[in-house]
């Protein structure tokens, strides 16, 4: 039984499956009580098989996709009862489960189906001593949650090793633990069906639960033990590295089960990571570190500008005005074609009424220290030419008068004047 946000795909195309060594594949497609479906989006796809295997009458495996939500329950306790159980497992792990990557929470949803499975008879609803496995994963990111009771299954297929991340609840794992038994042995020992800790039974029952990493290219396998109790490691491992897509894996993973006897039955789910978000949030981390900086040249580049404008508009010189001396403030320049002055007054002072150097100096900006000076200095150049023209007409005069011009003693007067 699934319960899936994506398309139920009724009629799966036939595939290869990968053979078990010395063994016949068995087709998939037209087989009664089977079911398949994938899906994907921009960070995972997926694929799901579900089959009845080759010897049980009834599928009692309920299976979730809901990306980013994954569940496998492997039901127990007989027709109208495993199957039962498992339903409830699964949609109750649906309604209880987080939005994000939090296994602390993913296990309470676990631990929540299972007192609804306790309760469940006594409603009306399937037999006393019903139970099931649960096994669920929530991936967010490079993150994935991971919660487990039971004896399905969660591998990690991580450049191409398969890894192991759940621990089996079982009697045989026990034994392996113990070193009593090898894995290989515990597929044929004849307590490999009894399970130590599952839904139904125990009101105190806890889910193992974790987070890890995943990357780009990882791919994720949940199984029941359908697979797992009939297939080895290795060869699930060949079969999940030699299929392209999640789908072939799921199928080609089932079909070797059914070559292997199916007596059980076998679901099968298995995720590709496309997109971890890391390169996202490389890009989001460079972006902001882009922007960042660019923020701080522009606020380090408008103080600058600041305090060079703060400077300028403290500057004050005397220039050209045209014909006349003008009073500037800032100073005398352009820079990339902004003048970086500004006229504040015009004088009445002829520019050609002024010394060719005091000239020369006008055009180039005389500076001052500040506008107080700038008139001090207008009015020295407005003395000089007075006194200048004075002089030019007592001479005229003495000239018209026929005396004789006056000798400028001024300088050695005044250096002489203790005499």
């Amino acid at each position: 039984m699934v319960s899936s946000d994506t398309t139920h795909i009724s009629d799966t195309p036939t595939q290869e499956p990968v053979s078990a060594p010395g063994r016949c594949e068995l087709p998939l497609d037209g087989r009664c009580d089977a079911e398949a479906v994938s899906g994907s989006n921009t960070f995972i796809s997926w694929g799901a098989r579900s089959d009845v295997g080759l010897v049980r009458e009834h599928n009692e495996d309920s299976f979730l996709l809901r990306t980013p939500l994954f569940a496998i329950c492997d039901g127990m306790g007989g027709h109208a009862a495993g199957e039962v159980a498992s339903s409830i497992a699964v949609k109750v792990i649906a309604e209880q489960a987080p939005s994000t990557a939090d296994d602390v929470r993913l296990g309470a949803a676990i631990e929540a189906a299972n007192q609804e499975v306790i309760d469940a008879p006594a409603k009306g609803i399937g037999k006393p001593g019903m139970g099931s496995t649960a096994s669920a994963v929530l991936i967010e990111g490079n993150q994935m949650a991971v919660a487990h009771v039971g004896d399905s299954r969660i591998y990690l297929l991580h450049h191409g090793t398969l890894v192991r991340i759940s621990h089996d609840h079982s009697y045989v794992e026990e034994l392996i633990d113990s070193g009593q038994i090898t894995a290989d042995e515990a597929r044929t020992h004849p307590s490999r069906s009894v399970v130590t800790r599952a839904l139904g039974s125990d009101p105190d029952m806890y889910a193992d639960h974790f987070s890890l990493e995943v990357s780009d290219g990882d791919r994720i396998i949940l199984c029941s033990d359908g697979l797992s109790g009939m297939v080895p490691d290795d060869e699930i491992e060949s079969i999940a590295v030699s299929n392209v897509t999640p789908q072939k894996a799921a199928d080609n993973l089932v079909s070797a089960a059914l070559t292997y006897g199916g007596s059980d039955n076998i679901t099968v789910i298995v995720i590709d990571v496309l997109d971890d978000g890391i390169a996202d949030q490389t890009r989001r981390h460079l972006t902001r570190g882009v922007i960042a900086t660019f923020i701080s040249f522009l606020a380090l580049f408008a103080a600058t500008v600041a305090v060079f404008f703060l400077f300028v508009s403290s500057e004050w010189y005397l220039g050209i005005n045209g014909t006349t001396v003008g009073v500037y403030r800032g100073i005398p320049t352009t820079i990339a074609g902004i003048n970086m002055s500004s006229l504040v007054e015009t004088t009445s002072i002829e520019i050609k009424d002024l010394p060719d150097a005091v000239q020369d100096s006008l055009a180039e900006g005389i500076r001052v220290k500040n506008e107080d000076e700038a008139h001090s200095t207008v009015e020295n150049y407005r003395k000089q030419i007075d006194d200048a023209n004075t002089k030019a007409v007592k001479k005229k005069e003495d000239v018209q008068s026929g005396g004789t011009p006056t000798t400028e003693t001024t300088t050695s007067t005044t250096s002489s004047g203790g005499e």
